[in-house]
């Protein structure tokens, strides 16, 4: 065989290997993001570096990845609205669509003028949720971007805050319980009124004398296969983080392991796996299999 050919031959073999370990990667808003809702309430600037979101008596807003994505690793840089934020509620999250869908979710609970955030986690599997665990943090996440980060493989999915983990759920299909690995998700984030419950189970309201609120979004990174590749695209050893780190089998080391107890021993304030009351006939079965 001639070597052009041997040549021709080793780079379409290249194509066909980047085509199937092909991952999505995004920092700027118009190349992988659109408007949801909202319209003059969402706001793009520096060239699709920074979205603001703002919420009035009228409307709130959102916007959502074009693409859909089966497993990675997602960031997103958020600063909330200061002051007096109850009744407003911020998410950056990845839901499928249907009735079973599946999701992962981080939502910030806003709360009256000196009161701090409560971020609200829960993944829904299938259609099956109730799996909220709550936080408050170390820092005041108002005055400045943090970054909240999903990591999300076949074996777990790992929240994230400033790359801390503060919470592991587990692929426990071995017992039988579902885990969301089937179903492409699209990235979302809003910010909208919700204070029928968001603030003290509702108690607080929102206070419309001091809209607009706004919270700010910058720093869009996805490192993620396409929805389009399957369950496959896991396992390519291309599918590495920002920093080189393979988010594929990501899980925690020792002293990762050691914060994410910190953080849960110091910042958590509700656990699903605690609360019988709401959980009446016993609590759920991974509840037994969530040690660290």
């Amino acid at each position: 065989m001639s070597s052009s050919k041997v040549s021709m031959m080793f780079f379409l073999s290249l194509i066909i290997i980047s085509l199937v370990a092909m991952v999505a990667s995004a920092d700027n808003f118009y190349q992988d993001f659109e408007v949801m809702f909202g319209d003059q309430h969402a706001k793009v600037l520096e060239n699709g570096q920074l979205v603001t979101l703002s919420l009035d008596k009228s409307s709130g807003a959102g916007f959502k990845s074009k693409n859909e994505y089966l497993f990675g690793r997602f960031d997103m840089q958020i600063k909330l609205q200061p002051g007096n934020s109850a009744g407003t509620v911020t998410t950056f999250y990845l839901s499928s669509s249907g009735s079973n869908h599946d999701e992962i979710d981080f939502e910030f609970l806003g709360n009256s003028t000196g009161e701090p955030y409560t971020i609200h986690t829960n993944v829904y599997s299938q259609g099956q949720g109730l799996k909220e665990q709550q936080f408050r943090v170390w820092f005041d996440p108002t005055q400045d971007f943090h970054t909240y980060s999903v990591v999300w493989n076949t074996k777990r999915i790992i929240f994230l805050v400033d790359n801390s983990p503060i919470r592991v759920f587990n692929n426990l299909e071995s017992i039988g319980l579902p885990f969301p690995k089937n179903q492409p998700m699209r990235i979302y984030a809003t910010f909208w009124n919700a204070d029928d419950w968001a603030t003290q189970g509702g108690r607080v309201k929102t206070d419309w004398n001091l809209a607009p609120f706004t919270a700010s979004y910058r720093n869009f990174k996805i490192n993620a296969c396409l929805g389009s590749q399957g369950p496959s695209c896991a396992s390519t050893s291309t599918n590495r983080s920002a920093d080189g780190a393979s988010w594929a089998n990501q899980g925690l080391n020792a002293a990762e392991r050691n914060r994410l107890r910190w953080v849960q021993r110091k910042f958590m304030v509700y656990d699903y796996c605690t609360d019988r009351i709401k959980f009446t006939k016993g609590l759920p079965r991974e509840c037994k299999h969530s040690r660290i």
